[in-house]
């Protein structure tokens, strides 16, 4: 079991709620929800019991539904079916996969009313419309979203619990990192944006530094994703796996928003309206979209047809672009490793940034300016809305923009910087290089992205 911030969450739930509410955790398949749910029961009660839904069979079911109106025959029955004791304010009940049984979900109403145990729910698929059409959506329940670990979760992960202590603190003070430690984080950030966040390829790179092992893990989940289009994508199937396939090599692009005509031909962005509702619902893309008058409310001006869509987790991404289906190791995965100067890493790197301001809890907006006058064009990475210093830590827009390579130009945060002076906030250069300051514009390792 690996530390997950997720865990922290559960445990601050468990404190303020008192019982008065469940927590639904919901996020994409095989991130690590059922895992986090078990080991904070474990941990936290005297006992616990867990409804799989992918296993529970029609009796249960029925038994479930029959006995809504007698909740000590519920709970009488849970015990003796699962075979635990449950102690009243000292147990916890765990719905997992309630997705697959949508009336359990409007069950928690009942069961969290009853107030003798806490609940909580995971679910993958769980808010597209098809799971909850037919049932009544608890008040008394709370949500919290999980995804795959982000940069700081995997150097947890890998034994660097004090390399990640002392980046978090490199960023509050402003100070770099030794040298010897950034060239450390530096390789680690690499190997992250290969290996990923997803659970089972950290599991399987960790020990020993398997990549070929983490690749094989990829491989599986991308399978069961492509699987789940198949399954719940319904009459949008054709253009979900369209555009699913279509993101490394529109990400490759210098500019990496999706071209639908690429996708499909003869298509439009609202066509593909469907797909992406899908696809951010089940948590296996990060949406970027453009705001046309960037401001603290990036919402307000949002064009949701113009997107770049980034994939939920980088190392699927690298394995969706370079891997075979063999066993033998990418050259390019070499090379990253190596940190040559001749790979283009910019794909990887933009989207392990996406992952990390995602994990953050940062909606993701980008901005550009198109124009025949070569001076007003310009395109900025992501915007993200921050505490300016300069302005008593009331939010500003801080422009983020992600350099792969150490060679390159600020010319576009330049524009941003002198077409929206009153609205803009601190700068973000996200690089391979050391920590530095330049006025209002910080120059951050790539590695440090997890600390916005």
């Amino acid at each position: 079991m690996f530390r997950r911030k997720a865990y922290d969450q559960l445990v601050e739930w468990k404190r303020s709620s008192g019982g008065r509410t469940a927590m639904l955790i919901e996020g994409a398949r095989r991130v690590g929800k059922s895992t986090i749910a078990e080991e904070f029961a474990r941990n936290e009660y005297n006992s616990y019991a867990l409804v799989d839904f992918t296993k529970v069979g029609d009796e249960f079911r029925r038994t479930l539904l029959d006995t809504r109106g007698d909740l000590d025959s519920f709970f009488l029955y849970l015990s003796a079916t699962l075979g635990v004791t449950l102690t009243e304010r000292k147990s916890l009940v765990i719905f997992d996969e309630v997705q697959l049984f949508p009336p359990a979900r409007e069950f928690i109403k009942h069961l969290v009313a009853d107030g003798r145990y806490d609940f909580i729910e995971t679910g993958s698929l769980i808010s597209i419309n098809e799971n909850v059409k037919d049932i009544l959506i608890p008040s008394e329940e709370e949500s919290m979203k999980m995804g795959p670990l982000d940069f700081e979760e995997f150097l947890w992960a890998m034994g660097e619990e004090a390399l990640a202590q002392m980046i978090t603190n490199s960023f509050a003070s402003g100070s770099p990192l030794p040298d010897s430690l950034h060239r450390k984080a530096s390789r680690l950030w690499r190997e992250y944006v290969l290996v990923g966040g997803m659970p089972q390829s950290v599991a399987a790179y960790a020990p020993n530094r398997d990549m070929a092992a983490a690749d094989r893990a990829k491989r599986m989940v991308l399978k069961i994703y492509r699987e789940d289009i198949e399954k719940y994508g319904g009459m949008a199937a054709k253009r979900i796996r369209a555009v699913f396939n279509a993101i490394p090599g529109q990400l490759s692009k210098h500019e990496k928003r999706l071209v639908y005509t690429q996708v499909e031909n003869g298509s439009r962005s609202r066509d593909f309206m469907t797909a992406f509702s899908w696809m951010r619902e089940a948590a296996t893309v990060n949406l970027c979209a453009l705001a046309e008058d960037p401001s603290i409310g990036l919402a307000l001006s949002a064009d949701d047809a113009t997107v770049k869509c980034y994939m939920a987790d980088t190392g699927l991404l690298s394995t969706m672009a370079f891997s075979a289906s063999g066993s033998a190791l990418p050259e390019v995965y070499r090379q990253v490793l190596l940190g040559a100067d001749g790979v283009n890493e910019g794909m990887l790197a933009e989207n392990a940034v996406a992952q990390q301001l995602t994990a953050s809890g940062h909606d993701l907006y980008f901005y550009s300016k198109s124009s025949s006058i070569r001076e007003e064009r310009m395109e900025i990475d992501f915007l993200i809305i921050r505490p300016y210093p300069d302005a008593a830590m009331k939010p500003r827009v801080s422009p983020v923009e992600v350099k792969s390579g150490k060679r390159y130009s600020t010319v576009s945060l330049d524009k941003f910087h002198a077409k929206f002076t009153q609205r803009a906030g601190e700068e973000y250069v996200l690089h391979p290089r050391q920590m530095s300051q330049d006025g209002i514009r910080r120059f951050l390792p790539l590695y440090m992205s997890f600390c916005l």
